[in-house]
């Protein structure tokens, strides 16, 4: 059965402003609250001031960035969000751009693959108990945590293509997507996925695919709230590669409006009235994903925090009715 979740919309400069988010998972039928890569509230902080708050709901980190921690430092952050809110964690890594990576790590990954595997390895071994004896090109690691039964965290990885989704279903309990059309999780991902976890002897694992949607209204405009959500990714060669892929036929040529227009009409963006919304859903859903998380950014940015709550309260009491 595919569950439904919520996106934390904004990077919050105050803790505070994460828990009507929080709350609405407390109330309504979501199953979990997803936060990216923050550089305001570190996300995996912003999750313990909520359970401190009292909102001890499940959290999904997705995806964080590899390179900003250490395997440990990695394994015992998202244990202790865990520990915070008594449920399980999704916590999911991602190498980030080629200038990201050289930002913090003095050079760009050569293999990103080989890299983010080396990382995933040593972080389940971390979190098992395990004494990990990583020695890799990337990950040096011989650290281990006190076990801890009963606390569960879960492994992700932030997936755009086919050679990240067969890693995923290598060493992942988790793939994470993102602006993802469901014709490509269907077509692309989803084989990949269980392509690597056949080659590994093991299940595939979940499909998370958090999706940017807005609800259709007479003054608003998706190209608009599809810039506002994810001009940055826009530009990013990677992202542009897997939407391209998806069919979304961008140039470099093409302007970001342009770009954004094209994710619109590939299906990474979805707008539409809730009915609409929900059969877009289901097609995710029949694509494979088994958590469809719904991200209200564009709206956030364009018509503030009231409204975005106010829109995934109407969606999630469509989408889980």
């Amino acid at each position: 059965m595919t569950t439904y979740s919520i996106m934390l919309p904004f990077m919050p400069r105050r803790p505070e402003q994460i828990l009507p988010y929080a709350g609405l998972v407390a109330w309504t039928g979501a199953e979990r609250l997803w936060q990216g890569q923050s550089l305001l509230v570190e996300p995996h902080q912003g999750f313990a001031y909520a359970a401190g708050a009292g909102f001890r709901v499940p959290a999904g980190l997705g995806v964080t960035l590899a390179g900003l921690r250490h395997p440990l430092e990695a394994a015992l952050q998202a244990r202790s969000v865990a520990m915070a809110t008594g449920h399980p964690v999704i916590v999911g890594f991602g190498p980030g751009s080629p200038q990201f990576q050289e930002s913090v790590l003095d050079k760009p990954y050569d293999r990103p693959l080989s890299a983010l595997r080396e990382y995933l390895t040593a972080v389940r071994r971390i979190l098992a108990g395990d004494v990990t004896a990583v020695e890799g090109s990337y990950v040096v690691s011989r650290a281990q945590l006190p076990a801890t039964p009963g606390i569960d965290v879960r492994v992700g990885l932030g997936v755009l293509r086919p050679g990240m989704a067969r890693l995923a279903g290598e060493v992942a309990d988790r793939a994470i997507t993102w602006l993802t059309p469901a014709s490509y999780l269907a077509d692309t991902l989803v084989p990949a996925l269980r392509e690597g976890a056949e080659r590994a002897g093991r299940p595939a694992p979940r499909v998370t695919a958090i999706v940017p949607m807005a609800l259709e209204l007479p003054d608003r405009d998706p190209v608009r709230l599809a810039l506002a959500s994810n001009q940055g990714h826009l530009r990013f060669p990677h992202y542009l590669d897997m939407l391209n892929r998806a069919g979304a036929g961008i140039t470099e040529e093409d302007d970001i409006q342009e770009r954004a227009r094209r994710l619109v009409d590939c299906g990474g963006f979805l707008y539409g009235t809730p009915d609409r919304l929900a059969a877009a859903c289901r097609a995710y859903a029949e694509a494979g994903a088994d958590e469809i998380v719904i991200n209200p950014t564009g709206v956030h940015a364009v018509a503030g925090a009231q409204t975005a709550l106010s829109e995934l309260r109407t969606l999630i009491g469509e989408l889980t009715r």
